[in-house]
C-alpha cells in the first residue's frame, strides 16, 4: 500500500527520504529571524494586556499628573 503525503502531510512514513523530510521541517522552524520571534511575543503580549478577563497580576496604572495628592 503506498501512502499518499499531499493527503496528511503529518503522517509519519518511514523510508530512505524521510529524514531529508524532517531535516527540511527543521531547518525551517529554526531558520525565524531572532527578531521575528520577539516581534511575535510583543504582538501577543499586547493582545493579552487587551483582555480584561485575563487571570494573573494586573499591571500598575500609572498616577495621572494633573490629579494632586490631598
Amino acid at each position: 500500500m503506498k501512502h499518499d503525503t499531499a493527503t496528511n502531510p503529518l503522517e509519519c512514513i518511514e523510508g530512505p527520504d524521510a529524514f531529508r523530510r524532517f531535516d527540511a521541517l527543521v531547518r525551517g522552524v529554526i531558520s525565524v529571524p531572532h527578531s521575528e520571534i520577539i516581534r511575535r511575543e510583543r504582538e501577543y503580549q499586547e493582545q493579552s494586556r487587551q483582555n480584561p478577563h485575563r487571570r494573573g497580576p494586573k499591571p500598575k496604572q500609572k498616577a495621572d499628573a494633573s490629579r494632586r495628592p490631598l
